[in-house]
């Protein structure tokens, strides 16, 4: 189960990348470069924090990565001049601080 898991969120994050570069890179239309870069991307990260959080090694986490999912998915759905767009950002940020601070510690 949880190699399933492992490979599904490797994808999701590799598709994730994907939707910045051609946001970067400008490969499309200018509304299809925001769609992807602005609304998938943050959709997908969101996406990869919920199949992350039952892998958290510390389980006081996993509540907060979920709230930084929901801030992800809910924010890449409100129009892009709403003062409150920023919420995915910052549950981008909470999400990246959580995964890093649970990676297993393999010191000798």
């Amino acid at each position: 189960m949880n190699q399933n898991l492992q490979t599904t969120q490797g994808i999701i994050s590799i598709l994730a990348v994907v939707c910045l570069a051609v946001g970067w890179f400008n490969l499309f239309s200018p509304e299809v470069n925001a769609i992807l870069s602005k609304r998938v991307f943050y959709i997908v990260v969101g996406i990869s924090f919920i199949l992350q959080a039952p892998l958290l090694a510390n389980k006081k986490f996993v509540y907060p990565i979920y709230a930084a999912a929901a801030l992800c998915i809910i924010g890449a759905f409100l129009p892009y001049g709403s003062k409150l767009t920023g919420m995915k950002t910052i549950g981008l940020l909470v999400g990246v601080i959580i995964s890093f601070s649970n990676r297993p510690n393999f010191r000798r």
